[in-house]
């Protein structure tokens, strides 16, 4: 019989979420790993295989907590700028790096990346009863805002002209 685990797999998927979406996949060694997580490095390849592994799980992990709350509460944006204001002041790091730096690479997280992002352009389509397309323009242009770090009052000015328009 082997020893119980020493390490809570939540805390560290958790605290992988964080470490991945500070400085993405490629900006964190494994030996990063296990001193950010307090795990040792036997522990980590046996729970999760590899650095992928884990990078999948915190992944996932990410798009559970923190993307689909967001996409609960587009469905219920009353207009373009809330859409906006909710998107860009949410905490997206790690997928706005594993658009830019996995996806093109690996299909499974472009899998898992595309299908978040299609039900973020999903539930901006339907609450504000526009084309998918225009949805998606929206979600392109609060991420891309995200990117710059452009502040708060261009997303709200943004958001008024967007409103004119729909």
């Amino acid at each position: 019989m082997g020893r119980p685990r020493a390490f809570d797999e939540d805390v560290a998927v958790r605290a992988a979420v964080d470490l991945f979406g500070s400085r993405a996949y490629d900006g964190v060694s494994v030996d990063d790993l296990v001193a950010h997580l307090g795990v040792h490095r036997n522990s980590l390849y046996k729970t999760f295989g590899s650095k992928r592994g884990l990078y999948m799980a915190a992944l996932r992990r990410h798009l559970a907590d923190d993307v689909r709350p967001l996409v609960d509460t587009l469905a219920t944006a009353p207009d373009a700028a809330t859409a906006l204001r909710l998107i860009t002041s949410a905490d997206l790091g790690l997928l706005l790096l594993a658009v830019a730096e996995r996806a093109p690479a690996d299909e499974e997280v472009a899998a898992e990346v595309t299908a978040a992002l299609d039900a973020v352009d999903r539930a901006i389509a339907d609450a504000l009863g526009i084309p998918a397309p225009l949805a998606a323009a929206l979600t392109a242009t609060a991420l891309g805002l995200l990117l710059r770090g452009s502040s708060d009052n261009v997303g709200t000015t943004l958001s008024q002209r967007l409103d004119l328009l729909v």
